[in-house]
């Protein structure tokens, strides 16, 4: 008697494809069998690829055809059974052996005969050769999409496929979410597991409603897609499809990536280690815990800043963390702006957005012809590379360098189009972060916040007899020079309100160029005035361009305590012209 073993096999083990496959071939076999009187043992089914080997339900009907559980095989058609050269030498070897006696297919018809298994090795060769030229066929679409811009797979975290176009468009909620996790993670504040959890508590997580995995975070947060790079076999191409990360955040991110990547050893979490390091010896500035048992069983626990002492004597003491969290919490204080300000900046930078827009477009042609530069570039190595003069290898590594120099082209074309020029984001920055800065001084028990804060608004901190000392960034050197004046709210009285870009001015008789003032640290400023920083009322920075520095005009007339009502503008005008020894001021209305 023939025992048939009925085995059904999809391509793909995914559930929502060819859902209905693997019930439909048992269907028709079960009419088959009943319709040709077979008598079918078991059924096996499996949701694997038949490409290559190693499927294990197929290598289970094998196994026991050799054992005599069965001596036949019922599928419902031969490429069911192999689509590759082992897999199908394996059944005619049975066959020739005579453990399996025989083979039914209701679309395919097969006799153990030197005629039949010649017919069923063709239809193995027939199965093979679709598979493989399905393959090149899928890959030949695939190169064809990068050509076009469009990433022919799943879209990573914060995009969806457009089923319509075929593109890939920008999802316009979990974008934000993916956005607000590259600054999370660039603020140097999250791991990648806290970034997990967010995006899984904002509607971003794998199968199964989990969280995504750590390795999945780190891919996203190193996935150059987000800047329209698509990498492809090791190769760069253009994506056609929007960024919402920037190139700077996402430089941050890769900074942050290497740091939490970098072997160290696990200890403590000190709040302000490696702030500072020491005034007197320039060594590091390290923490230690010590924890003071008491005979009831309780415990208190102290935390001490102190030189490490690794490159020379040194005789600087220990510092509590009670005692340098006021000095950390002070310096970031004065460096902050009251919220009442935010509107007065904002309406300047808006004003200010507007005049650049002329500007703009001289820049952006500028950049259109760079960039077009670049693509002539590529095209002339694209010609070596198909004339066989350049090297793969030359080839991919000439495209990627040339790819990463248009995209700083481009991105800085964006950044023109978007904010005008390119010092009005950094400006926007210094606000938000100066407005930052004032909500985290006041709030408590934010020893880390603190921290973070510090190392944006200064560098270089030094700790010298106990005392903090920083060299802060500018222009958070021009909010602290008044003593965090800026800090409190403004009012008519005490704080003149922003004024236009011309305004109480020093002579610029040592400029170059176009400029109008000159640039000033803001401690200079006053020593060129030789004005006692009690009566400066009027306090004018002009920010420009030049290397790192910040460029923008911030006009601030900031009283400090036991000093009478600011004059008017008029009244400051004169004052200047007589009293600030010939230094000439132009008059200007100062608006409400």
């Amino acid at each position: 008697m023939i025992k048939y073993i009925a085995y059904c096999r999809k391509s793909t083990d995914e559930k929502d494809k060819q859902v209905l496959s693997i019930e439909a071939q048992i269907a028709e076999l079960k009419e088959f069998a009943k319709r040709e009187n077979l008598f079918i043992t078991e059924f096996i089914t499996e949701a694997k690829t038949a490409k290559v080997p190693g499927r294990e339900q197929f290598a289970e009907v094998l196994k026991k055809i050799e054992k005599g559980m069965a001596n036949a095989i019922l599928s419902w058609h031969p490429d069911r059974l192999a689509r590759n050269s082992i897999d199908g030498g394996k059944i005619i070897y049975l066959l020739d052996t005579g453990k399996l006696l025989d083979l039914k297919f209701p679309s395919f018809w097969f006799e153990s005969t030197p005629q039949g298994k010649f017919m069923l090795s063709i239809a193995f060769g027939q199965s093979k050769y679709y598979v493989d030229n399905l393959s090149e066929n899928v890959k030949r679409g695939n190169r064809q999409k990068l050509r076009n811009g469009v990433w022919p797979s799943k879209a990573p975290y914060g995009y969806i496929n457009n089923p319509k176009t075929r593109g890939i468009d920008v999802d316009p909620e979990l974008s934000k979410v993916v956005k607000k996790s590259f600054q999370l993670f660039a603020d140097a504040n999250s791991s990648f597991t806290a970034i997990s959890q967010f995006m899984f508590k904002f509607g971003i997580r794998r199968e199964g409603e989990k969280p995504v995995k750590v390795g999945q975070v780190k891919n996203m947060l190193s996935n150059k897609f987000y800047l329209r790079i698509l990498k492809y076999a090791g190769e760069y191409y253009q994506g056609s499809h929007k960024s919402f990360i920037s190139k700077k955040l996402f430089d941050e991110v890769q900074r942050q990536v290497e740091k939490i990547e970098r072997p160290r050893q696990k200890g403590h979490n000190f709040a302000f280690a490696g702030l500072a390091t020491c005034g007197e010896c320039g060594a590091a500035i390290t923490a230690e815990q010590h924890v003071k048992h008491y005979k009831n069983g309780t415990g208190q626990t102290f935390i001490y800043y102190r030189c490490t002492k690794k490159l020379k004597p040194c005789n600087q003491k220990y510092v509590s963390e009670p005692e340098l969290e006021p000095q950390v919490r002070k310096i970031v204080r004065d460096c902050g702006l009251h919220e009442g300000w935010e509107p007065y900046f904002e309406k300047w930078i808006t004003q200010a957005e507007e005049k650049d827009k002329l500007t703009a477009e001289v820049k952006e042609k500028q950049l259109d012809g760079q960039v077009q530069e670049t693509e002539v570039k590529l095209n002339r190595l694209l010609d070596g590379y198909l004339d066989q003069v350049i090297e793969p290898e030359i080839y991919k590594q000439k495209k990627n360098e040339l790819f990463d120099e248009k995209l700083k082209l481009e991105e800085k074309k964006s950044q023109i189009e978007k904010n005008g020029t390119v010092w009005l984001e950094p400006m926007r920055e210094f606000v938000n972060c100066a407005l930052q800065a004032q909500k985290i001084a006041r709030a408590k028990n934010n020893c880390h916040d603190l921290s973070i804060m510090a190392k944006k608004v200064g560098s270089n901190f030094f700790l010298m007899n106990r005392r903090l000392s920083a060299n802060l960034n500018f222009p958070f050197a021009a909010l602290s020079a008044e003593g965090g004046a800026a800090s409190a709210a403004p009012t008519d009285s005490s704080i003149s309100l922003l004024v236009s870009p011309l305004g109480f001015e020093p002579r610029t008789n040592s400029l170059k160029g176009y400029c109008s003032t000159v640039e000033l640290q803001a401690l200079k400023i006053l020593q060129d005035f030789r004005v006692n920083p009690k009566h400066l009322c009027a306090y004018y920075i002009r920010l420009k361009p030049i290397r790192k520095m910040w460029h923008g005009r911030i006009f601030f007339s900031l009283q400090r305590k036991g000093t009478s009502g600011c004059k008017p503008a008029r009244q400051q005008s004169e004052a200047g012209e007589e009293g600030l020894q010939g230094q000439k001021f132009v008059r200007k209305k100062v608006f409400p």
